[in-house]
């Protein structure tokens, strides 16, 4: 019995929302085949939204290294970039913006940028040990 006089209980397993399901039961977007359900990427907003998820996942040293939750930081970034820059070229345009609405779009966008890292990581491709002695000795072996 622990020292606060409390029973130990064995431990529940997790409702069954929270367990990972079979690769084959997963969603597309989950196996990473798709970003975003039933779009069409030929549109340009599609596509500019793709670009900058594809970029931010790459300055973060990939996407197989991105946790979930900083991919979903990732994804709704690219969202509000995409939305921040069609009211900028609304603007250019000369057509009225809510000037409110940017501003807290703008403040977002710092927000989920500062907790996504706005720091490029480096992806290590340094060779273990046995992979540059395999390397050296093909090598060799191509020379003779």
């Amino acid at each position: 019995m622990p020292a606060d006089g409390r029973t130990q209980t064995a431990a529940k397993p997790p409702p069954r929302a929270m367990r990972p399901r079979a690769r084959t039961a997963q969603s597309r977007v989950t196996t990473g085949k798709e970003i975003l359900p039933n779009i069409d990427w030929r549109c340009a907003t599609a596509r500019r939204y793709q670009d900058i998820v594809a970029r931010i996942a790459s300055d973060q040293g990939g996407a197989d290294r991105l946790t979930e939750t900083r991919l979903q930081l990732v994804r709704r970034f690219a969202g509000g970039a995409v939305l921040a820059e069609m009211m900028e070229a609304q603007l250019a345009k000369g057509e009225a913006i809510d000037v409110g609405q940017y501003a807290l779009l703008s403040s977002s966008l710092v927000r989920i940028a500062t907790r996504i890292g706005l720091d490029r990581r480096a992806r290590n491709i340094t060779p273990t040990l046995s992979e540059y002695l395999e390397s050296k000795a093909n090598a060799t072996e191509a020379a003779e």
